[in-house]
């Protein structure tokens, strides 16, 4: 399965390696990455391949959620399709 995950918050050292790390810890396998600093703010979009994961999506989402606040950012996963959906409109 496929997915979407998206950061985004104030720019500070960790970021990327918080989400890379626990994504990793997981199996999940990143496959693609953009992230952009704007004026301080940090945006980050991965879409991510959960096929080797050890824990199912609703699990993972809440770790994102933890993370985040953690990190200071708010992060979000999203299976692909709803992703794709949300934002043909």
């Amino acid at each position: 399965m496929k997915a979407i995950l998206t950061v985004v918050g104030q720019d500070k050292p960790g970021i990327i390696a918080g989400v890379s790390t626990m994504l990793a810890g997981h199996n999940v396998n990143i496959e693609d990455i953009s992230q952009t600093i704007m004026q301080g703010n940090f945006t980050m979009i991965m879409a991510v391949d959960l096929a080797g994961a050890d824990i199912p999506l609703a699990d993972l989402v809440g770790e994102c959620g933890s993370l985040g606040k953690a990190l200071g950012v708010e992060i979000h996963l999203q299976h692909e399709e709803i992703f794709k959906t949300m934002h043909s409109i």
